[in-house]
């Protein structure tokens, strides 16, 4: 299990990680905005704005899921319960951690969970 120091350096990461993604976030919907507000000339100016919309979007809403997965974990931080798996109560490895600071779930119940999806 992850010792104090160790989950202070893992909420640091957590709280930069979190600040990093709420600004891209920003970013993309600001630039979804500005797309929105372009000039389509023609056909392939009207398709290459919508892709890129589209794009944006993706990643948007890909980073929205990452956002909440952090605010997640430092809930965990907040109630003690940090580095615990959910599925089976033991702890996460410190490398799991590291790796993905959020991790619910130790590896063997990740895969689990993968295969349950």
């Amino acid at each position: 299990m992850a010792n104090t120091k160790q989950i202070e350096e893992l909420k640091q990461i957590l709280l930069e990680r979190k600040e990093l993604i709420t600004k891209n976030i920003q970013g993309s919907r600001d630039s979804i905005d500005s797309l929105k507000n372009s000039e389509c000339n023609d056909e392939y100016d009207y398709a290459e704005v919508s892709s890129d919309s589209f794009k944006e979007g993706i990643i948007a809403n890909q980073q929205i899921s990452e956002l909440k997965e952090i605010e997640e974990a430092l809930k965990r931080i907040q109630k003690g319960t940090y580095g615990i798996c959910e599925m089976c109560d033991e702890s996460i490895a410190i490398g799991r951690l590291r790796a993905k600071p959020f991790a619910k779930f130790c590896t063997p119940c990740r895969e689990i969970h993968e295969q349950e999806k």
